[in-house]
């Protein structure tokens, strides 16, 4: 099998920079494991890496997709795939980058993406309340609940149908994962008090950015697809219809943006084994020479 590398983690906590320093010292190219950034015009508020913090370094799966478009996980894991097997066909180490789970699962496993509900009950669901959606998944399957945001109405709704249909918790079942890839996990931590500070500084450097003024563009389009779904973006409405103040909108992403930390890291505990690198302990390219040393030996 090919090799592939991936460099995963919470929110703010060196992703990015990890990945290019990577990408320099072996010759190799990333691939965005992000389910936010596939969307062109959301820059600011998904955090998306810029020209100049690329450093030249080729990057894929950024900006293919428009704001109006419902972009899924098999859909992602087609266009990945095809970018990870040019980058290899090239003779480049392809490192997949990113904190979206699932989506990383899709790309790395033959089988994450097997059918086990019908689509026709998932959508049902999905055209329910999203709040009463998640609390009914939180009283039949806690475990899932705990795994997946609230706002993520798609796996939230998928985990109900997979009860509805099997009889059983999404969370008992395991299916074989079988490996696409010679793949190597590195999961990127923090303190959680020095993370958590991190997020809430990103978030007010957003607000200085513009994050209010490309909401509003955004709200400009005929449809929104999945992107309004977006954390940072959703947030922001309560204040543009004049329900909040923007300190309030503030604290609500930056709230927003410590629970989501908190449950991926909840997440790749429980779905990734890999190695795991405390960025409190390393700079971005002292994580990348070490990982450099490791999948050298």
């Amino acid at each position: 099998m090919k090799p592939l590398i991936i460099i995963t983690g919470p929110t703010a906590c060196g992703k990015t920079p990890t990945a290019v320093a990577l990408a320099k010292l072996a010759n190799g190219e990333v691939v965005s494991a992000d389910s936010m950034q596939i969307y062109r015009g959301m820059d600011i508020g998904t955090a998306k890496p810029s020209m100049e913090e690329r450093e030249g370094i080729p990057h894929h799966m950024i900006d293919v997709a428009e704001p109006t478009e419902d972009f899924s996980a098999a859909t992602f894991r087609q266009m990945a795939s095809a970018a990870i097997g040019d980058i290899h066909k090239r003779g480049k180490l392809p490192i997949l980058a990113g904190g979206t789970g699932f989506y990383i699962n899709s790309v790395v496993y033959e089988d994450v993406l097997s059918p086990d509900s019908t689509d026709d009950i998932q959508y049902r669901i999905e055209l329910m309340k999203q709040p009463d959606i998640y609390e009914r998944l939180k009283k039949i399957d806690p475990k899932s609940a705990e795994a997946i945001h609230p706002n993520n109405i798609k796996r939230v709704a998928r985990a109900l149908a997979y009860y509805e249909v099997n009889g059983s918790r999404f969370s008992d079942h395991k299916p074989e994962k079988r490996p696409l890839y010679d793949a190597s996990f590195y999961v990127l931590h923090r303190d959680r008090a020095l993370l958590y500070e991190a997020i809430n500084h990103r978030v007010e450097l957003m607000i200085k950015q513009g994050l209010v003024e490309e909401v509003k563009a955004l709200l400009k389009l005929e449809k929104h697809g999945t992107a309004m779904q977006a954390l940072g973006y959703k947030e922001m409405l309560p204040y543009l219809s004049g329900r909040q103040s923007l300190k309030e909108a503030i604290e609500a992403i930056q709230q927003g943006s410590r629970r989501y930390a908190k449950q991926q890291l909840t997440w790749f505990r429980h779905q990734l084994k890999g190695t795991w690198l405390s960025m409190d302990e390393y700079s971005p390219k002292e994580a990348a020479r070490r990982i450099k040393y490791e999948i050298s030996v």
